[in-house]
């Protein structure tokens, strides 16, 4: 079988980063042009080791001609230079429910997709997936940061993170329920995934109470290249989870 590709929709243009003057705009200036343009970030996270000034990036287009910003960061090349990391936290969910209709995920074999978006608490689970009688619910999760060849999330504290795990850890106790994480690695230079306990302690002990609870912790990298992702292979996550000792 061929691997899944999710290709951009046009060919992206290469910028030079300038600053960030909030969350989700960027100050760039295109190769070739004098004067810097606006760019749209969709990747709410610090980011900190990869938009550092004179780093190149590549931006796309808008699709809406009537959006405030013209263009759109696609990705941002690795500190060391040697690679690429998809700035679209979109990108995870769309990829991995191609992957759940073409039945790609072996580590979800035999299980099939029923519903993108479902209620549950007061979140919506990514994606609810079905076994015959029983039912699991599963969360992606979009991973950039890389400190020592260990992919680290979250980047920045996530609150919602933290109680969507344990909103899974409640999901795992029902019967006839099965709950799961997926992290989607959106580099391909690391060798395992784990919470960053250091950045967000909460959601690292969520992760844990999680995994205690029977939420299975799954992990997959991307190739990133110019053209598009391509779904890689499967990286051990969370295996270094667990509670901190009590003082």
């Amino acid at each position: 079988m061929r691997p899944l590709r999710l290709a951009f929709p046009a060919p992206l243009r290469r910028a030079t980063f300038l600053e960030r003057p909030n969350r989700f705009l960027l100050r760039v200036r295109l190769d070739g042009e004098a004067i810097p343009a606006e760019v749209h970030l969709a990747d709410p996270g610090r980011l900190v080791e990869l938009l550092v000034p004179g780093r190149s990036l590549w931006i796309r287009e808008a699709a809406s001609p009537t959006r405030r910003t013209k263009w759109s960061a696609v990705l941002v090349e690795t500190p060391d230079g040697g690679g690429l990391v998809s700035l679209d936290t979109t990108l995870p969910n769309r990829f991995i429910l191609e992957a759940l209709q073409a039945g790609v995920l072996d580590e979800l074999s035999g299980w099939t997709l029923v519903r993108a978006e479902f209620p549950l608490g007061r979140s919506r689970i990514d994606f609810l997936l079905a076994r015959g009688e029983e039912r699991l619910a599963l969360e992606v999760k979009s991973v950039t940061l890389v400190e020592e060849g260990v992919a680290l999330f979250p980047d920045a504290v996530t609150a919602r993170g933290a109680r969507h795990l344990r909103e899974l850890a409640e999901v795992a106790r029902r019967p006839g329920w099965q709950a799961a994480v997926l992290f989607v690695l959106q580099r391909d230079d690391a060798r395992r995934i784990e919470a960053a306990r250091s950045i967000d302690p909460a959601f690292a002990d969520a992760l844990a109470e999680a995994k205690a609870a029977g939420v299975r912790v799954l992990g997959r990298r991307c190739r990133v290249a110019l053209d598009g992702l391509e779904l890689g292979e499967v990286v051990p996550a969370g295996r270094g989870t667990c509670l901190p000792e009590p003082a």
